[in-house]
């Protein structure tokens, strides 16, 4: 599996960021959420993601950025965990709710145990 984070696989659209956070579901594993709807992508990935660091916790710009950093990379090492499992294309934001900032080991395992959570809702959310 490509483990890269192409730009196809990016979440950049503000009226679909809008559209999911007003429509969407959520999943949640401490300190992270996910937040996604089923939507009908251009592209040929059935994924588009984006991150999110909340800016009232870390007021530092630079502790925001390292948490998106290692938010980004833990779903590129990951994202083969749903990628092969998906029934339709998703549009998904993974927010960061944690207090204190994160090590990336921790991080890493809560994104498995994130994205499983989540094929699991949306296994028990499908017809049939």
């Amino acid at each position: 599996m490509n483990q890269k984070y192409p730009h196809k696989e990016k979440l950049k659209s503000r009226k679909l960021i809008e559209k999911i956070f007003a429509e969407g579901k959520s999943v949640s594993q401490f300190p992270l959420k996910m937040v996604y709807l089923p939507v009908e992508l251009n592209s040929d990935s059935p994924l588009q993601v984006g991150v999110s660091a909340p800016k009232r916790k870390f007021k530092n710009a630079v502790t925001r950025n390292r948490i998106k950093r290692l938010m980004r990379e833990s779903y590129r090492l990951n994202k083969h965990l749903i990628f092969n499992n998906l029934p339709t294309s998703y549009a998904c934001m993974i927010l960061y709710i944690g207090k204190e900032e994160p090590d990336f080991g921790a991080l890493q395992i809560t994104t498995q145990k994130l994205f499983t959570k989540f094929l699991e809702k949306e296994k028990s959310d499908q017809p049939g």
